[in-house]
């Protein structure tokens, strides 16, 4: 009897299971944006450093700024609400490939339509506040379906018409209300007439936080139910992978874009409407902040997935909650955290290029021909 010795492959190392493709792809996506985080704060600790002051110092006040007290991470909590509806605007039309960058339009035409609901709505409450927030989605939502219509039916760029849209918007903006919308009583700082007071959102209870932002997770976390869990979420990300392929096998291609960018319109709009009903009051030049273009980095350091924007919301909203302190602090100027934040943007678009090559593929499973 022939006793047959085991192979050099066999042994405990041989039986350890492998990773699949998909375990692989989901590891990459947690690492990358992690690993650019990193590297965008590396960089900008170097660019602190060269202007004489103490990274250490700088990211201890960030993060006492950010986190470190229960007030700060309340301002920093209310910081993030419309960050997470704003990133939402990004992220939903790029489950299609689309790149869309206009969510500033449709937040500051989402409130403005919602303060002027506003002011015919007195005395409705919790109807009122529905019914504002309906008039900022369905505006923010029309904005945005805008430029998923022109690439659907004419071919035009969407980052380019979404972009376009949005200087459109803030100009519109800021003719109504100092035009037509304007309430006479506001002098120096234009705005439209306040609402009533039955119509403001108020404070979670226990916290000095506005139910913005519970609001701002439950849309993110349906999202990520709809992309991940329903049919038409599964259509729109193999429409993503390749549009003419999903056309020829009887995808709608056309009604997929035109509800994905409206969906993100509408969270854009809706993040509009809570900034007027839980914050401004009226629709008014301070609504014009920015919370748009902060909402494409959030959704780039998420890699466009729905519950990641969740934390990443936070992380940015405390990074901008730190700037008056980093400035009392190191005499910096107040918009240090902006360049904080474009290197952090910079990083992650780098980061993009590894996709696929971080890990080795000798990790992968092996299967069987």
């Amino acid at each position: 009897m022939t006793v047959l010795s085991p192979s050099p492959a066999a042994g405990p190392l041989a039986d350890r299971p492998r990773l699949t493709e998909a375990s692989l792809r989901r590891i990459e996506g947690v690492l990358l944006p992690v690993l650019a985080i990193l590297a965008g704060m590396a960089l900008f600790g170097l660019f602190i450093a060269l202007v004489g002051k103490s990274p250490a110092e700088f990211y201890a006040l960030v993060w006492r700024g950010g986190f470190g007290t229960a007030f700060s991470l309340e301002n920093t909590l209310q910081r993030a609400a419309p960050l997470l509806l704003t990133a939402l605007c990004v992220a939903l039309p790029a489950q299609l490939g689309l790149v869309v960058i206009g969510g500033e339009g449709a937040f500051v035409l989402g409130g403005l339509a919602s303060a002027w609901a506003g002011a015919h709505l007195a005395g409705f409450g919790g109807a009122g506040i529905l019914l504002m927030a309906l008039a900022g989605a369905g505006m923010g939502g029309l904005w945005i379906g805008i430029a998923g219509a022109l690439r659907h039916i004419r071919g035009v760029n969407e980052t380019i018409s979404s972009l376009l849209l949005a200087y459109l918007a803030i100009a519109l903006f800021n003719h109504i209300v100092e035009g037509p919308l304007r309430d006479p009583a506001s002098l120096n700082k234009p705005s439209t007439v306040p609402i009533s007071a039955d119509l403001t959102i108020g404070a979670i209870p226990g916290f000095d936080i506005h139910w913005g932002f519970a609001i701002g997770c439950l849309a993110c976390i349906a999202a990520a139910f709809v992309v991940g869990r329903t049919t038409f979420g599964f259509s729109a990300r193999i429409a993503g992978g390749n549009a003419r392929a999903a056309a020829v096998q009887g995808l709608p291609v056309g009604r997929l874009v035109l509800a994905f960018s409206a969906a993100g319109g509408a969270a854009a709009g809706l993040a509009g409407m809570i900034d007027v009903s839980a914050v401004q009051g009226s629709a008014n030049a301070s609504l014009v902040a920015g919370y748009g273009y902060t909402g494409i980095l959030i959704a780039f350091l998420a890699r466009q997935n729905p519950l990641a924007i969740i934390p990443m919301a936070i992380l940015i909203g405390g990074i901008e909650a730190s700037g008056g302190l980093v400035q009392r602090r190191m005499e910096l100027p107040d918009a240090t955290v902006l360049v904080l934040q474009g290197m952090l943007f910079v990083a992650i678009l780098v980061s993009e290029t590894l996709n696929g090559r971080l890990l080795p593929r000798s990790l992968l499973e092996r299967t069987a021909p």
